[in-house]
């Protein structure tokens, strides 16, 4: 089978930019992320956000691992900038990521962290008092189609009463010109307009294609409508939110 040097090579191109950022003492200005989107947009993020303490996080985030209680799950937890936060803060912390780079990272840095994904997340976890969805990781809920799996997946690894916490961004805030296209063509396709399907890349390197959701909360309760969670309260900074989500007994 011959390889189309056009298409990168399939890979954890999310790790390998987060060890090259770990690698280089994870200095602002030193490693980027590339995220592709499916209509061609390309966006460059630079990585040390990825291990930005407290201090470099959106008050919202700082907010929401405050209201952290008893044991808690942080899904996606990345090179584990929330993750150890929790830890020190003296919370019972387990990080859930799929990444294997960034898993590795992430236990490196003094985290425990389960590589798995947050529909497959593997037997002997246990229950969870407070789950954690921060960097826009609401996202995770994928599709208006993907969004039941994820939230029951969730609540089988919720404790009686738990709380979900998730960082998500409204699509709707924003006057880009291309998001707006975008959001239309997502209409067309029969799609929330805000999902988006993306990859990361790195070099020659790309993850496979995902989705991803962006959404407003109102959006959000309904598609909590015949899940066991409910929406309790949002807390906002700009276009970007902190969702409560409480989860029945």
């Amino acid at each position: 089978m011959t390889t189309d040097p056009r298409e990168p090579v399939p890979g954890d191109a999310f790790g390998a930019v987060l060890r090259r950022c770990w690698a280089s003492g994870a200095r602002p200005g030193t490693v980027f992320a590339v995220l592709e989107r499916d209509d061609g947009r390309v966006d460059v993020e630079d990585a040390a956000r990825y291990f930005a303490g407290p201090d470099g996080w959106i008050p919202t985030e700082r907010w929401a691992c405050a209201q952290a209680v008893g044991r808690v799950l942080d899904v996606g937890c990345g090179a584990g900038r929330h993750l150890l936060a929790l830890s020190g803060a003296g919370h019972d912390a387990v990080g859930l990521e799929p990444s294997a780079g960034a898993a590795a990272i992430a236990r490196e840095r003094g985290g425990e962290v389960v590589q798995a994904t947050v529909t497959q997340p593997g037997i002997g976890l246990g229950a969870f008092d407070t789950i954690m969805m921060l960097g826009n990781n609401l996202g995770l809920l994928g599709s208006r189609e993907r969004a039941p799996e994820v939230l029951a997946s969730l609540a089988a690894l919720a404790a009686p009463w738990a709380r979900l916490l998730g960082c998500g961004m409204d699509p709707y805030r924003t006057a880009d010109d291309g998001h707006l296209a975008y959001h239309a063509w997502n209409i067309e396709r029969g799609r929330l307009p805000g999902q988006a399907t993306l990859r990361v890349r790195d070099g020659a390197m790309a993850t496979e294609w995902f989705d991803y959701l962006f959404l407003s909360p109102d959006e959000l309760a309904r598609l909590l409508e015949d899940s066991p969670w409910s929406l309790s309260g949002v807390e906002w900074e700009g276009a970007s939110y902190v969702a409560v989500l409480d989860h029945a007994a």
